[in-house]
């Protein structure tokens, strides 16, 4: 610790500290345009220097380290001229044209100015200009470089947090300028974080540009709806329009970061695509009604299937009081614990109880990451969780974490990682046995009697050839750490072998936990409340608190506070409910905000199926494939609509808030439940969004002790889960399949995850078109060149698409985006066969007759 007086004032200090550290933490402000918290310290600006007793020339308290006993000054009459003749020299260039610039009323500069300017500036000569017109370096972004006041913020943000390098400077002195290297944003990520730390109006948003003003916007605190990280964002709107988003640089785990989805991406809630009034179906075609309409529908129909099996299906980005709603609307009123929260695969929760009993960490992911060691198993976090990313690589380069990877596909953090081990798709279990053999080989000693005598022979040796030397670094490396974290992608759950490879993750994190590092666990979410679905219980096994359906006391404690029986059996996930439609032994099924039929992974089956219920209600704010096969259909409230919480990938439990009223003739969530359960004379209680988080508060051992007051700007951790840690630990892992043949992997891409991005106008025009992705060497061989049109081709089905080459992809890989609906990806996949094996070939010119007629013409 160091003593520092600053003004007067006299503290403590970690060793290490900056003088700027210590005055914010003293209350006391010091003006800067170069510094950012998550930056390394610049000290260009020159607007942040003190006087330090015992030094002749003042310092930037930006760059300027604590040591015991300095004095400093920062407000004396040498401060304030030279922090004015610095604001002099900026504005000597900077163009007048604050009336029409975005920036305007929430502009740095014009603080500063205003704080500590010259009431008069001594420059005459005339303003530099770079460039007389504004540049579009990408379709969001938009640069006026005669603005910039040579903060390098941009630069250094784009580089040092996001790790796309896309910026860059050219020049010295009072003629540097910032750019998009050959004047565009190539490589960007297009994720406007450079637009969110400009002080000025050099870099802005094209989408707002001329939309409004700060003072005309009505701002809300929401969460990002895209995926499970769980970003706070504000959201500025006008007379209910949506206009824009930033971010809240103090709270939250992203702090001032989004990525391009949470930033450019909410215009999806004011698609076309609405469902404007509630539909049945007549002479086959679903026709407009009215809500009462509706209801003398559905309860006749709900009346001729009683008695039959009933399912529910529910999206894991509704929030909880939704989730928790729908489960108990499921139990309670159709008497069914068929119940799931995905549509792309069904939970194995068998695996996943343990995981998240035993090792699951809600805690802030800046704490879990910051070990001394963080092992990603599976996916790509740069594409399904950008800001997890951010915070990965901070976490690598500021405070020395090792990183290290196992995963089928590359990803930007390889280049940060001491040890990538690159297995196939379904290899994964294999990999991760490995592992957990080779430290339990290397600590024989330590592990005597807590782990079986022939773990090596039994689950290792299982990792290939050409990763045997990868594989025994990252062994190495977990060895010789003394905390480590485990962070586990969702997209491993796509697999058949998705049980067996959460059993290898349980089995390894127990080797780490027996050696002494204290192992903690995330999942990496690719939906905003995946967490909270578990949690409420929207699953066929588990009950709300993750207990099971068969334990009669944690079925009883609800009985009572329900007034209401549980089926006592445990139900049918998405696979198996479907397996029932298909069999024509299911009644109704209602499908609540998800869309099966363009997201699980066999399309024709998923027709099938969907038509062979007696019932199908689709509940939902946009008209989506499967709503289209409904036979009735209710508009629901979309994102931004309707009031609640999310639970992140940390555990942390975050408001929801409603900015503008449910479009059309649409209702909440909430208030469809109750119109469904009074149909049925059973309504349910409480109702209201309050009610039901008191509820939750008081049932879900998680969650008890959560209020609404409660719930601060950074929301509330849960607790973790006190369940029996189950399972089978060290089972051998299954046989790796060989093939010869090219195999094809889905998953998210950086600008779409889900049906919700792709009805975005914004992040259209940035994505990418439908795209295949494969190796330099097998593009190679099958004579393949980038860009080039291609057919992928399966036993059941084939899409054509332009092709990416990806040098760092490994051979053998064929990776198509899944948030396309024009491809009918999963067209070409059945179930239960995944990574599903394919042909690609190069697609044949098409023929336009009227061009080859006019070319004719002209030769004649």
């Amino acid at each position: 610790m160091a003593s520092i007086t600053i003004d007067g004032q006299t503290m403590e200090v970690e060793a290490g500290s900056t003088v700027l550290q210590a005055a914010e933490r003293l209350g006391i402000e010091i003006p800067t345009f170069c510094y950012w918290k998550r930056l390394p310290a610049l000290a260009s600006c020159r607007m942040c220097l003190v006087e330090i007793e015992g030094l002749r020339r003042l310092q930037p308290s930006c760059a300027t380290v604590v040591t015991d006993g300095m004095v400093v000054r920062t407000n004396t009459p040498m401060i304030e001229e030279t922090r004015s003749s610095m604001l002099d020299m900026l504005l000597a260039n900077h163009p007048l044209d604050c009336p029409i610039c975005d920036k305007g009323g929430e502009c740095e500069l014009q603080d500063m100015v205003m704080a500590y300017g010259p009431r008069k500036s001594e420059f005459r000569d005339p303003k530099r200009v770079f460039h007389s017109k504004d540049i579009r370096l990408s379709p969001v972004i938009i640069m006026n470089v005669n603005r910039c006041i040579q903060c390098q913020r941009c630069v250094r943000m784009c580089e040092e947090v996001v790790g796309a390098v896309a910026l860059g400077t050219v020049e010295k002195g009072m003629d540097t300028a910032v750019t998009g290297f050959e004047g565009s944003l190539a490589s960007c990520d297009q994720c406007g974080n450079c637009v969110e730390v400009c002080p000025v109006g050099a870099l802005m948003s094209f989408p707002y540009r001329y939309k409004a003003r700060p003072w005309d916007l009505a701002e809300t605190d929401t969460i990002c709806p895209h995926c499970g990280t769980g970003c706070q964002l504000t959201v500025g709107a006008r007379k209910g329009e949506f206009m824009r988003v930033r971010s809240d640089w103090e709270h939250g785990v992203n702090r001032e970061t989004l990525c391009v989805r949470g930033r450019f991406g909410l215009d999806f809630i004011e698609s076309r695509d609405r469902i404007k009034r509630p539909m049945i179906r007549r002479d086959g075609a679903l026709t407009p009604v009215s809500w009462a309409e509706a209801g003398d529908y559905l309860r006749r129909r709900l009346s001729a299937v009683e008695g039959k099996a009933a399912g529910g299906l529910a999206s894991a980005r509704l929030p909880n009081e939704v989730l928790y709603q729908f489960q108990k609307l499921m139990r309670t009123v159709f008497r069914t614990n068929n119940i799931d929260c995905s549509s792309r695969w069904s939970t194995p929760f068998d695996a996943l109880g343990p995981l998240v009993a035993g090792f699951y960490s809600r805690a802030p992911l800046q704490e879990v990451i910051g070990r001394d060691c963080v092992l990603v198993i599976g996916g790509n976090v740069t594409e399904e969780n950008p800001v997890t990313e951010y915070l990965l690589r901070d976490a690598v380069r500021r405070r020395q974490t090792g990183l290290l990877m196992l995963s089928a596909r590359p990803s930007r953090l390889d280049a940060d990682a001491r040890a990538v081990v690159r297995v196939r798709p379904g290899g994964e279990a294999a990999g991760l046995a490995d592992v957990a053999a080779a430290l339990a080989a290397a600590d024989g000693q330590a592990l005597a009697g807590d782990v079986p005598a022939d773990i090596g022979a039994k689950i290792g040796g299982q990792a290939e050839a050409a990763n045997r030397e990868e594989s025994d670094r990252l062994a190495s490396t977990l060895r010789e750490s003394r905390s480590v974290t485990v962070l586990v992608s969702m997209e491993l759950l796509r697999s058949p072998e998705a049980r067996a490879t959460l059993q290898q993750v349980n089995s390894l994190l127990k080797v780490l936990d027996l050696l002494g590092k204290g192992p903690a666990m995330q999942f990496l979410f690719d939906r905003a409340n995946q967490m909270g679905a578990w949690d409420m219980g929207v699953l066929p096994t588990a009950l709300p608190g993750l207990g099971v359906v068969s334990d009669d006391a944690a079925r009883t404690t609800l009985e009572r506070a329900w007034g209401a029986e549980i089926p006592f059996e445990p139900g049918s996930g998405l696979d198996a409910m479907l397996d029932l439609c298909a069999d024509g032994r299911m009644g109704a099924l209602y499908i609540v905000g998800t869309d099966p039929l363009i997201a699980y992974p066999d399309r024709d089956f998923v027709t099938h199926a969907l038509g062979g219920a007696d019932l199908l209600i689709v509940q939902d704010t946009f008209l989506t494939e499967t709503a289209g096969l409904a036979e009735v259909v209710l508009p629901a409230a979309g994102f931004g609509e309707e009031a609640g919480t999310f639970t992140n990938n940390e555990g942390r439990v975050q408001k929801v808030r409603k900015f503008r009223e449910p479009a059309f003739e649409a209702r909440d969530n909430l208030a469809i439940f109750d119109f469904v359960a009074a149909l049925r004379k059973e309504p349910l209680q409480p109702s209201t969004q309050g009610g039901i988080l008191d509820e939750i508060a008081r049932l879900v051992p998680a969650y008890q002790g959560l209020t609404q007051d409660g719930l601060g700007a950074d929301g509330a951790f849960t607790k973790s889960a006190a369940l029996a840690a189950a399972g089978r630990f060290f089972a051998a892992p299954p046989a790796a399949k060989a093939t010869d043949r090219l195999v094809l992997v889905t998953g998210n891409s950086l600008f779409h995850n889900g049906y919700l991005s792709e009805r975005s106008e914004i992040l259209n025009t940035v994505a990418d078109d439908p795209y295949v992705e494969m190796s330099a060497e097998d593009a190679a061989e099958l004579g393949l060149s980038d860009g080039a049109q291609l057919v992928v081709r399966s036993a059941h089905g084939e899409l054509t698409a332009k092709l990416n080459v990806n040098r760092r992809f490994p051979s053998g890989l064929v990776f198509v985006p899944e948030n396309y609906r024009a491809l009918r990806l999963n067209s070409l996949m059945r179930r239960n066969e995944y990574p599903c094996p394919v042909e690609v070939c190069e697609a044949a010119p098409v023929f336009d007759s009227a061009a080859s007629t006019a070319f004719e013409q002209d030769r004649i």
